[in-house]
């Protein structure tokens, strides 16, 4: 049989999240700006109609819908 010999991919990280100031604070304001972005997105998105909606070409948002069945009024007049 074949000599073989397995490593353990483990390593300490050898790169940290944020190394400098000036670069860590530009992570952060690129992060925040697109926070923004996203959220004034969401929003202005939550304000148009399915017809608007249609009408950019983006799907419509779930939202809830009531489904009602036939003759329930009728069921409930008659349970008075």
């Amino acid at each position: 049989m074949a000599h073989t010999e397995t490593h353990a991919g483990v390593h300490a990280p050898n790169r940290q999240l944020f190394k400098s100031r000036p670069n860590s604070a530009a992570i952060i304001i690129v992060a925040l700006r697109a926070w923004r972005r996203t959220a004034a997105r969401r929003k202005a998105l939550a304000n148009l109609t399915p017809d608007q909606l249609r009408d950019i070409g983006h799907p419509e948002i779930d939202r809830p819908v009531l489904e009602i069945e036939a003759g329930l009024m009728t069921k409930l007049m008659s349970m008075r």
